[in-house]
């Protein structure tokens, strides 16, 4: 099998990835959902000058002095008429500020005597949000392809959509392999272990925006697995373990009964390096991710998120950024290796620790880790501080 480098792997995977089709989600759906659609201002926002302050709205030409108060304007109820010279009309926050006026005067300055306010000198335009201050009628507000969360909701809402066109999500079928794999809460024989990684991945993959259906583990048998691939519905195919070429890795024998045609056969990084990927012969995509759950949720921060986003038009690209090297690091082998590590800031300075034990096989350490290091294939040796490429993971 012929080893390629990390990003070509994962560049002819997304070659065989296209966006799926729109649909229309009430805006409170949107959530999650990348965008398939530009959002555009159809209005100045706000689309009149309001107040930024509870007090007077006024014409900076008349202060300092005593105003005669001729009205109010309160949010959703504003003032009608112009204001003329000598006239003040009581304000608050969020109203619209009333034809004539040019400033505000907010509330504690100011000395009301019944029908009359005492005002100092205010420049124009003091405490007064301009029409247009936030967006303007036009403005291009959200791209297509940004996934929605609360603050762009926000700024949808704010520019009057009720629904948005959003990529359909991408249905991911999972599932285990290997007599080894048992399902919690069923009781583990003496040779048998509880499956973590399928379980992993499916929040991973329903984080990522995707509909996952995740389907018992398989044991190994090339029937039962062919099967097992037969009936997972979905846009995208992902196992976990019987990826490799050993006698029980039966996925990929399974997976060419069912017409596949190969695009990557492996890869060269570590671990996850017999991570395969391909198109069954009824057009799904097949992604083969190795048992040991460290070298699964590694490939899945490599390859499945970026499948992930691409299926619902998202970019792909990796958010991978610097750190700098808390202690040396040797000299790395023939592949690209991606290390659990731990972030932390010393002195405003990000710096990146490795764990020492990177064994694929543990869940305890991918558990403390907060970011994958990434060393290149044949990588020198690195002092501490040296400045090294980092894939942050997220934490709540």
């Amino acid at each position: 099998m012929k080893l390629l480098p990390v990003a070509e792997a994962r560049a002819r995977m997304l070659a065989a990835v296209s966006a799926l089709p729109a649909e229309t989600v009430a805006i409170a759906d949107s959530i999650g959902r990348v965008l398939a659609e530009d959002v555009t201002a159809v209005r100045d926002q706000p689309p009149f000058p309001a107040s930024a302050m509870d007090g007077w709205a006024v014409r900076a030409a008349d202060t300092p002095g005593v105003l005669r108060i001729v009205g109010e304007s309160a949010a959703g109820h504003g003032h009608d008429g112009e204001v003329g010279a000598g006239e003040a009309v009581r304000i608050f926050t969020g109203a619209a500020v009333p034809a004539g006026c040019d400033a505000v005067v907010i509330q504690e300055d100011a000395q009301r005597d019944g029908e009359t306010v005492r005002v100092p000198e205010t420049p124009t335009g003091h405490h007064v949000r301009p029409a247009g201050g936030d967006f303007q009628a036009g403005a291009a507000l959200l791209a297509k392809g940004v996934t929605m969360d609360p603050w762009r909701l926000s700024l949808a809402a704010a520019a009057g959509r009720a629904e948005l066109s959003v990529a359909r999500r991408p249905r991911v079928a999972l599932f285990s392999t290997g007599e080894e794999i048992v399902e919690a809460p069923a009781v583990p024989g003496p040779f048998q272990i509880y499956d973590s990684g399928s379980r992993a991945l499916a929040a991973l993959i329903a984080g990522w925006g995707a509909q996952v259906s995740r389907a018992k583990p398989v044991r190994d048998d090339l029937d039962a697995t062919i099967q097992a691939l037969r009936d997972a519905e979905g846009d995208l195919v992902v196992t976990v373990g019987g990826a490799s070429v050993g006698d029980h890795d039966l996925v990929r024998g399974a997976a060419e009964a069912l017409g596949l045609e190969l695009r990557v056969a492996s890869v060269n990084v570590r671990p996850g390096k017999p991570t395969f990927f391909g198109v069954l012969g009824d057009g799904r995509r097949l992604l083969g991710l190795p048992g040991n759950p460290a070298s699964a949720l590694v490939c899945a921060e490599l390859f499945l998120r970026p499948l992930v986003r691409a299926f619902q038009g998202a970019d792909p690209a990796s958010r991978t950024t610097t750190a700098r090297l808390a202690a040396a690091l040797p000299a790395n082998g023939s592949r690209e290796h991606w290390m659990r590590a731990g972030l932390s800031v010393e002195d405003g300075v990000v710096t990146v620790r490795p764990y020492r034990d990177q064994d694929s096989s543990l869940v305890s350490v991918f558990a403390a880790a907060d970011a994958l290091l990434g060393r290149p294939a044949g990588a020198s040796a690195a002092e501490a501080g040296a400045v090294v490429e980092v894939l942050p993971l997220p934490r709540a």
